[in-house]
């Protein structure tokens, strides 16, 4: 673990950078060859690895739609990876919009289809 001494202190890195950072939600709507392909088995193991809680689920029309919630970084992180998705996957398009925080959403996990 990374440790930061201050004033003869020492706290833990990681418990001192997320108290500083802000919470953020967003939505997102992929479209594209992005279903049937392993997309949201895709984004839940990147959410995970980033730290990212929410959900994501196809739609009926054939996008999926992400709930994200985490810091600006992370956010960003998985933004990215959602534009390139998994190998057998074709993204067309990623579009994003603010949301709101669910309370207590500490997970991320696969929803069922619309």
């Amino acid at each position: 673990m990374d440790l930061i001494r201050t004033t003869g202190n020492i706290e833990p890195l990681k418990q001192m950078q997320s108290a500083d950072r802000k919470t953020e939600a967003r939505k997102f709507l992929v479209r594209g060859r992005v279903q049937g392909v392993g997309f949201r088995w895709f984004v839940e193991r990147e959410a995970h690895m980033l730290g990212v809680a929410g959900w994501v689920r196809n739609n009926s029309d054939g996008s999926v739609e992400v709930l994200a919630i985490g810091t600006h970084d992370q956010l960003s992180g998985l933004r990215s990876r959602l534009r390139q998705g998994p190998r057998a996957s074709r993204v067309d398009d990623v579009e994003e919009s603010e949301s709101k925080p669910i309370e207590g959403l500490k997970t991320f996990r696969i929803e069922g289809a619309w």
